[in-house]
């Protein structure tokens, strides 16, 4: 790894480049934005083998640090991941360009004819911690939607992002688009951070995707606009009219399919009229699926849960433990989550439609889930291809951001010697 004595003058440079690309990026023709991703996609795949060697200097490197399991989990690529990343470049290649669409348009008494048009954001600046297929999904991400990125990978991941950073560049080269539209950071020096939050200049908006930690830092820090979720303390409440059979497949898979995303169950609210049938089998199964449950008094009556202590309710654990508790009614339920949630992603499982809505109705998370595992929150899921993080701020983007989230629009306005009286 070469080091960088001036980080400054380092970032400078990165998002000098960036801008530059940036505007040749705003109007670049769909199809070599489509064949630069596609390439990238064949780059990947043949040089996977490649990628495993980085990624296990990386997961040494974990080890190292003391990596919980979760987190080891989250840095670990083998083959059937890197076909993920590849599936995901692919996805986004053939979707619709969103560069250019016609949002809205109409007619003014005054003769004037109004579009709406999405234009790109410009420069994108993506700060993560150990996910290393981040910089593939966000790179191409940005990319389909004409912006230039910026990556900054976490220390964990540096080997792996290069060597997918660097499928990505091949890609852009041989669709004839400029090699810095997709930069990653060459430093695991934390000055870059500082840099990057501070480049008014050259980006446009910062996306940070890692835990509470990093997202708290660049919330608190930055001078560049941000799209970010702190949490995701993600609620799952067994309504009295809830099926056991939907229950009991839903709440297993979104606490135990992966533990460390930030879409897993981290706590479940059971009603009260069904905690002794329905609750007290979805507990026993996550306790013999290796969980450990933190059950409040009332469960406690349930054979191998832990007691939960106040710190339990709006914890992200981000392994395999989640809280639960009795709620008397939909409105306990609703106004426990209030409380404790991350206006991330939030479940009820009901047959009942008026339950339903009205637990839609009262919340407002960034995803409300029925009847489906929370684990679909994810941007891949969404039919959006890839996503470069999900959003929990009203502004802008909101839920999983993909490529249509990252534009904004411009006014066209035609006119035939038109003028205003």
């Amino acid at each position: 790894m070469k080091d960088f004595d001036d980080i400054p003058a380092l970032m400078k440079d990165i998002g000098t480049k960036a801008r530059a690309a940036a505007a040749d990026l705003a109007c670049a023709p769909a199809e070599q934005k489509r064949k630069a991703l596609e390439i990238a996609a064949d780059t990947l795949w043949a040089r996977r083998a490649q990628v495993i060697e980085a990624n296990a200097r990386d997961l040494d490197y974990g080890r190292d640090k003391g990596l919980s399991p979760a987190m080891m989990d989250r840095l670990m690529l083998d083959e059937a991941r890197i076909k993920g990343i590849c599936d995901s470049l692919r996805s986004v290649a053939a979707q619709q360009d969103p560069v250019g669409q016609v949002m809205a348009e109409w007619d003014r008494p005054s003769g004037l004819h109004i579009q709406r048009v999405r234009t790109p954001l410009g420069v994108v600046g993506v700060i993560y911690e150990s996910r290393p297929n981040v910089t593939a999904d966000a790179g191409a991400l940005c990319l389909k939607a004409g912006n230039a990125v910026i990556l900054r990978g976490g220390s964990e991941s540096f080997h792996s992002s290069g060597a997918i950073h660097a499928c990505l560049v091949e890609g852009l080269r041989a669709a004839g688009l400029p090699e810095t539209a997709i930069q990653l950071v060459p430093t695991r020096d934390r000055a870059a951070v500082s840099e990057m939050l501070a480049m008014t200049d050259c980006i446009d908006v910062i996306v940070p995707r890692g835990g509470k930690g990093l997202v708290g830092l660049v919330q608190r820090e930055a001078r560049v606009p941000v799209f970010a979720h702190l949490e995701g303390i993600v609620h799952i409440y067994i309504d009295k009219e809830a099926d056991p059979i939907k229950s009991l497949a839903v709440v297993k898979n979104a606490k135990t399919r992966r533990t460390g995303i930030c879409g897993a169950a981290e706590c479940l609210l059971i009603h009260r009229d069904v905690a002794d049938t329905i609750g007290q089998g979805v507990i026993r199964a996550l306790i013999e699926a290796g969980v450990e449950v933190r059950a409040d008094a009332d469960l406690q009556t349930i054979p191998g849960t832990v007691p939960a202590t106040r710190g339990d309710w709006g914890h992200e654990y981000l392994d395999s433990i989640i809280a639960a508790r009795v709620v008397d009614d939909i409105d306990a339920a609703i106004a426990h989550i209030r409380r404790y949630g991350s206006n991330h992603t939030d479940c009820i499982l009901t047959e009942d439609d008026a339950a339903a809505a009205r637990f839609f109705e009262r919340l407002d998370s960034a995803i409300l889930m029925r009847n489906a595992s929370t684990q679909f929150a994810d941007g891949g899921e969404f039919g959006m291809g890839a996503e470069i993080g999900i959003a929990t701020g009203k502004m802008h983007a909101r839920g999983p951001v993909g490529a249509e989230q990252l534009t904004s629009f411009k006014y066209l306005v035609t006119g035939d010697g038109t003028v205003r009286a």
